[in-house]
C-alpha cells in the first residue's frame, strides 16, 4: 500500500510512518523544512519528506493527517477532495491497526511515554512486543503479539482504541483549550474504560482518578504506596542513581526490585508496568529482567555531561511535569546550579496554568523562557506571548532561540542546563554546547 503523512515529523506520526515502512509499505510525507529530532529515523529509512504543498498527493493513497492540521489546511483539503484517497486522522488509523494485536494502552496526563517504554521492555521478555511511543519510536513485525500504545486523551482521541488492558497514570486536567473542566476531563477517561476488554490500572493517590465512574464489567486495579493498593510498593528507597522497593500484589509479597531509575514518578510508572506483568502471568524475576533492560525514551530526562556542565533534554510541557523534572535534576545533580530553559506549547495551557508554571519553575536557580513558535500554539484564539508567563516569575528572562541566546546561557556555566519543551528546543542546547567548548 501507499501511505502519505501530512505532518510526518510529528512524534506519533514519525513512529507510525516507520512502522508502516518496516512492514513493507511505500511511505512518504510532508512537513516544515526545519529540523526535528524525529526525522532522523525517517531519514535512516530513506522515507521521502517534502515541504508542504511541494508534491501533489498521488491517487489511490492512504493519507494520515496529523492532529495539528485542521480541515482548512491545503494538503488536507487536497486529500479529502480526491475520491481515490482514503483519509484517516492519526488516531483513527492507529485504532484500526491495533485491533490486530493484544493491545496495552497507556493513558494519563503525564508519564505515558515512559510507562509505555517500561511495559514494552517488560512484555518483550514474554513474546514479540510492538510499540508506538510519543518519542517518535515505533516497531511492529509480522510476529508481534503484544502492542504497547501511548493513548493520548487529546480531544478524546484515545476513544479510537480498544485495548486489552489500560493504564491511567493520572487524571490531572490538561488540554484546557478543549476540556471545559475537571468533570469534562474525567468523562473522557470514563468513556475510555468502556472500551477496555479486561482491566484498567490507576494511581491510587490521584484524587481525580478516585472520582471516576468506571466500566463495572472490567477489573479496576489501584497502584501506589498504600497498604490497601492492589499493586503496592513498600520499603521504597531512592538513591542518586537507582531505587529499590518490595512489590505486593493483593496484600501478598510479590518480589523485590532494584532498578536504575531516579525519581518518585518512576516508582509509580514501574508499579503500573508490574501490574500488567502480573496480569499476564510474568513472575518477579522476569519482570525485573525486562524492566532492567529499559534504557529510557527520547526527550525524557536525557542527560549529557561535559566536564562541569550537565545538559538535560526533557519533554515537560505541563506544570506538574516541569516540577517533577526540576526535582529529579536536584536529586541527580545536587551540587550543580540548575538553569531552566522552558518553551511552552499552546497559549491556552500557559494562560490557564500560569501560576502553576511559575511555582514549578521557581525550583530552578535561573529561569529562561522562549516564545511560542508551533503551528498550533494559538489555534484556539488565545493570543498571548511569553511575556505573559514572565510576569508571574520574578527575574525570569526571555531568551531568543539563536546564537545570541546560547551565548547568554553560556555565561551561567558551570551548571545543569535543563531544556524543557514538547517542541523543538533541543537544537538550542546544541548551540550552547558549542559555546561551552569554545
Amino acid at each position: 500500500m501507499r501511505f502519505y503523512f501530512i505532518g510526518i515529523k510529528g512524534t506519533g506520526m514519525a513512529a507510525l510512518a516507520c512502522i508502516l515502512h518496516d512492514l513493507g509499505h511505500e511511505v512518504s510525507g510532508s512537513d516544515l523544512k526545519k529540523h526535528f529530532f524525529t526525522q532522523t529515523v525517517l531519514e535512516e529509512r530513506h522515507i521521502p519528506i517534502y515541504c508542504f504543498d511541494e508534491k501533489t498527493i498521488e491517487d489511490n493513497t492512504t493519507v494520515i493527517i496529523g492532529n495539528a492540521f485542521l480541515e482548512d489546511f491545503s494538503e488536507v483539503q487536497q486529500a479529502r477532495n480526491n475520491p481515490t484517497c482514503k483519509c484517516y486522522r492519526y488516531h483513527e488509523y492507529v485504532g484500526e491497526l491495533t485491533k490486530q494485536y493484544h493491545t496495552i494502552a497507556i493513558s494519563g496526563s503525564h508519564g505515558k511515554t515512559t510507562t509505555t517504554g517500561l511495559v514494552t521492555s517488560m512484555m518483550q521478555e514474554k513474546e514479540d512486543t510492538g510499540f508506538l511511543i510519543g518519542d517518535g519510536s515505533g516497531h511492529l513485525t509480522p510476529n508481534t503479539h503484544y502492542f504497547c500504545l501511548e493513548a493520548d486523551e487529546f480531544r478524546r482521541h484515545f476513544l479510537a482504541y480498544y485495548p486489552k488492558y489500560a493504564i491511567v497514570t493520572n487524571v490531572e486536567i490538561d488540554h484546557v483549550d478543549y476540556f471545559k473542566d475537571d468533570a469534562d476531563y474525567r468523562s473522557s477517561f470514563e468513556a475510555f474504560s468502556y472500551q477496555v476488554e479486561k482491566a484498567m490500572l490507576l494511581w491510587s493517590n490521584d484524587p481525580q482518578a478516585r472520582l471516576l465512574k468506571l466500566n463495572p464489567k472490567i477489573d479496576v486495579l489501584w497502584f501506589g504506596e498504600n497498604e490497601t493498593d492492589d499493586i503496592c510498593a513498600k520499603n521504597y528507597i531512592q538513591f542518586s542513581d537507582h531505587m529499590t522497593f518490595d512489590a505486593y500484589y493483593k496484600q501478598s509479597y510479590f518480589g523485590s526490585f532494584d532498578l536504575k531509575f531516579v525519581g518518585h514518578h518512576y516508582l509509580l510508572d514501574t508499579l503500573a508496568a508490574i501490574g500488567v506483568g502480573i496480569l499476564e502471568g510474568l513472575d518477579a524475576k522476569t519482570i525485573q529482567t525486562g524492566l532492567s533492560k529499559f534504557k529510557g525514551v527520547k526527550r525524557r530526562f536525557v542527560v549529557e555531561q561535559d566536564g562541569e556542565n550537565v545538559y538535560v533534554d526533557d519533554y515537560a510541557h505541563h506544570p506538574t511535569e516541569v516540577k517533577v523534572t526540576l526535582e529529579t535534576a536536584r536529586l541527580r545533580f545536587p551540587n550543580h546550579k540548575i538553569v531552566a530553559i522552558f518553551k511552552p506549547h499552546r497559549a491556552s495551557r500557559v494562560k490557564y496554568f500560569a501560576k502553576e508554571f511559575a511555582d514549578a519553575l521557581s525550583l530552578a536557580d535561573e529561569v529562561y523562557l522562549c516564545d511560542f513558535t508551533s503551528i498550533d500554539d494559538k489555534q484556539d484564539g488565545t493570543d498571548i506571548d511569553i511575556s505573559y508567563l514572565q510576569s508571574f516569575i520574578p527575574n525570569a528572562c526571555i531568551l531568543q532561540e539563536n546564537k545570541e541566546g546560547a551565548q547568554i546561557l553560556a555565561q551561567q556555566k558551570p551548571a545543569c542546563f535543563l531544556f524543557m519543551s514538547s517542541k523543538d528546543i533541543y537544537w538550542l542546547a546544541d548551540l550552547l554546547k558549542g559555546f561551552q567548548n569554545s
